[in-house]
């Protein structure tokens, strides 16, 4: 697999397009991504605490579903709708996660690979499919749907792989440093070494889950699970104001629109 085939962003057939649907990588791009991870871990803790496992499962599925469905309609790039979408996915793919452990009494160390090898299936069907993984050219309905697939199982793998580190040993904080490290791996890879642009993001993108969802879940825990016991619901608050301004910035400025869109 080349790196000019990853990279390749021209359709091989005659597909009706619209404009790219993905925004620019940014630093903000990076921030909220953080940003919904940890508000998606809390917010799915607190809806199943508040309504209980099953209605909250339901209500995180309508959601996702309902919040899709607008990001599908749409024909270009909308910060709000596009970041709405990435908050449903990351509520129900830690809903996904905590079902597989906590209703199935799947361990961590099983459910972690289960979901890299769904991520992997969804990369390969979407290579066999278009010839490339890159995010700069999500322009038909085809690609739209492997994104929004390959989104889903990252939320859903760094779920897993967030709380297996916290329960063999790092503990909360100590993953959040684990994964912080981690990410600069894929970055530094890219910059100094032979690793390409699509390969970085992917690993890139994959680990932000893990590292939200532990800062998240460090702030929001109590002591005797080695946290500051702030709270789920002060936690998914703050969370939620910091990417509501964030995305009102891009939204307003249109620092991330896809290139050649920007005003």
């Amino acid at each position: 697999m080349t790196t000019e085939h990853l990279l390749d962003d021209r359709p091989l057939a005659p597909i009706r397009q619209m404009a790219n649907k993905v925004p620019e990588v940014t630093v903000y791009f990076w921030i909220i991504k953080v940003l919904t991870t940890g508000m998606g871990e809390t917010a799915s803790d607190l809806l199943a605490r508040v309504l209980g496992p099953v209605p909250a499962v339901v209500l995180g599925g309508l959601a996702l579903v309902v919040s899709l469905t607008v990001q599908f309609a749409v024909r270009r790039y909308v910060a709000w709708v596009y970041w709405t979408a990435i908050v449903m996915v990351s509520v129900f793919g830690t809903m996904a996660a905590d079902i597989l452990h906590v209703g199935l009494g799947i361990s961590y160390a099983v459910s972690t690979p289960l979901f890299l090898t769904a991520l992997a299936a969804v990369f390969a069907l979407w290579y066999a499919a278009e010839r490339t993984l890159s995010i700069h050219g999500i322009r038909t309905r085809r690609r739209e749907t492997f994104y929004w697939a390959a989104v889903l199982a990252t939320f859903a793998l760094g779920t897993a792989a967030g709380d297996l580190t916290a329960t063999i040993g790092f503990g909360y904080l100590g993953s959040v440093f684990l994964f912080a490290t981690a990410i600069c791996v894929p970055a530094l890879a890219h910059r100094f070494a032979t690793l390409n642009s699509v390969a970085a993001f992917w690993t890139a993108y994959v680990i932000t889950r893990p590292l939200g969802a532990s800062l998240a879940d460090w702030m929001a825990l109590g002591h005797t699970r080695g946290g500051l016991g702030l709270g789920l619901g002060p936690v998914t608050l703050a969370w939620t104001i910091a990417i509501v301004c964030f995305v009102g910035y891009l939204a307003t400025s249109r620092r991330d629109a896809p290139s050649g869109e920007a005003s």
